[in-house]
């Protein structure tokens, strides 16, 4: 298991930032962590990488305990904070450098960093020359220098364009082939593009943990519908699977089902058992952005 997590709980004085939070991730898994602003992302990979204690709790990467084996963790870890941390004034080669001799990193293995980011353009240049992008690619060679099991990012593309955000997005997915990767992100384009599980945190509490594929196949199915008239919504309520349904504008109606069957032919029927005629007709499932608006709309009691 390359990461394992059991009841752990951080607090800050009176706040619980964590609230006894359990999860373990696979090797080779790509893991996007979402939630809302405060809800104890970056408090979590911190505890992870052993930049702050847990209150309670435990916290494993690659079998060893954070709070023991810090050290042996961290040789085990590539991590990338939510603020890239760079010596904007040293030349791209020699920051890779320094960081592989603090590190105690084989030189070697630079050059072949640098190519694997798409470094190599910008490899004679400052850091504090390159675009925001190249940045972010520096931090994540700078990551990847000792080759480590697990890389943990705390929102890597935040501020990027769309060019470079299909790029880093392109460069973790690669770099996931071989590793355990553990993102953060507000960013849902971004986890339905590389991710293969999502965990959802909101208050500190874990509110969805389920791998992508399962998460779209368990959506409530929406429907929205025109017919030729009004319809009484309790008419529309016999349907079978039926858990709303409301009127939005004219003779459009919003159907919701709680079901992965297509109600399409439902509908149909009922238009037709009831004398309707079917003017437009769309399936509108859910996506990410709204599950994750309805897992993290709720306010701590």
């Amino acid at each position: 298991m390359s990461i394992q997590i059991s009841n752990l709980t951080k607090l800050y004085g009176t706040q619980k930032a964590l609230n006894s939070v359990s999860f373990s991730v696979d090797k080779g898994e790509i893991v996007g962590f979402l939630g809302p602003n405060g809800a104890g992302k970056s408090t979590l990979m911190k505890i992870l990488t052993g930049y702050l204690p847990a209150t309670e709790g435990s916290a494993k990467v690659c079998d060893f305990e954070v709070s023991e084996h810090k050290l042996e963790v961290q040789k085990r870890i590539g991590y990338l904070p939510e603020h890239n941390p760079l010596y904007l004034d040293m030349y791209v080669r020699e920051y890779l450098s320094f960081c592989a001799k603090v590190n105690t990193v084989d030189t070697n293995t630079i050059e072949s960093v640098i190519t694997e980011t798409g470094l190599l353009p910008e490899a004679n240049k400052k850091i504090g020359a390159l675009s925001k992008g190249y940045r972010q690619r520096v931090g994540l060679a700078s990551a990847l220098l000792h080759n480590p099991d697990v890389l943990i990012l705390d929102e890597p593309t935040t501020g990027l364009d769309p060019n470079q955000l299909v790029d880093i997005r392109q460069l973790i997915k690669t770099s996931g082939v071989d590793k355990t990767v553990f993102l953060s992100t507000h960013i849902m384009q971004e986890v339905e593009a590389i991710c293969d599980r999502v965990i959802i945190i909101n208050n500190g509490e874990i509110v969805a943990d389920e791998s992508l594929s399962d998460l779209r196949k368990n959506q409530k199915q929406i429907i929205e519908v025109e017919f030729d008239y009004r319809v009484e919504t309790v008419a529309i309520e016999r349907m079978p699977n039926l858990t709303s349904a409301k009127n939005t504008i004219g003779f459009v109606y919003e159907l919701e089902f709680d079901t992965t069957e297509d109600m399409r032919p439902s509908v149909f029927d009922f238009a037709h058992d009831n004398g309707l005629k079917t003017l437009q007709l769309n399936q509108k499932n859910k996506n990410l952005e709204d599950l994750f608006r309805e897992l993290t709309s709720k306010q701590p009691a």
